[in-house]
């Protein structure tokens, strides 16, 4: 499969052959929104947490005495149907994150790479350079490539330059390729890959670590 592949300015592109993943009919589109909905469901926190009236503080006395007052019966103040009282079944800290075996991962960032490619949303660049560590000129290049939307950009490894450099466009999101996973080959309207992140991508499909 070809992608446009970028020189490090942004100024000039070409045509170059990658070896990525194909794909007929909906293989592995189930896989993927598995993959999705893990990693999503992994990054919830799940510190949500109310008090049940047995952990509400105060409520010992009775209110007021059972008859003769013209009121309901209350034993105490710390009743749901009270302001102040517990909760009835209220959230409490629990775990959210779900098991996804690694043939089915595999299977999701493959598929996701692929209808990224097919669809013209993943370009190359030959590498993330910058001469010295200044947003003006990274963001030169990001909008030669990508004029709008939010952009993904990742490599092998961004030198300190080119990572200070992109760090506060706030269009701009950064990933190392050994740690790309499929959530963020879906939710970016461009992803801008250097050569050398396509080689370590394409090396993980292949060696079935994803």
């Amino acid at each position: 499969m070809k992608l446009t592949v970028f020189s490090s300015d942004g100024q000039t592109s070409r045509e170059q052959e990658f070896g990525l993943p194909t794909f007929e009919g909906d293989k592995g589109v189930q896989a993927l929104k598995e993959v999705i909905v893990a990693i999503n469901a992994n990054n919830r926190l799940g510190t949500h947490c109310t008090k049940t009236r047995g952990e509400v503080r105060g409520g010992g006395k009775k209110p007021w005495r059972q008859k003769g007052t013209g009121r309901a019966r209350a034993g105490s103040t710390r009743s749901p149907i009270w302001v102040g009282g517990g909760v009835v079944f209220g959230p409490k800290p629990r775990d959210y994150s779900k098991k996804v075996n690694a043939k089915v991962k595999a299977l999701a960032f493959s598929r996701a790479l692929f209808d990224r490619a097919i669809a013209g949303d993943i370009a190359g660049i030959d590498a993330w350079q910058v001469a010295e560590a200044k947003t003006k000129a990274i963001n030169a290049i990001i909008s030669r490539i990508a004029p709008e939307g939010k952009v993904l950009i990742v490599d092998d490894r961004f030198t300190v330059e080119a990572a200070r450099a992109a760090r506060n466009i706030e269009r701009v999101s950064m990933q190392e390729a050994a740690e790309l996973n499929a959530l963020d080959l879906a939710q970016y309207k461009k992803i801008i890959m250097s050569t050398k992140a396509l080689e370590t991508v394409l090396a993980r499909i292949n060696g079935g670590k994803n």
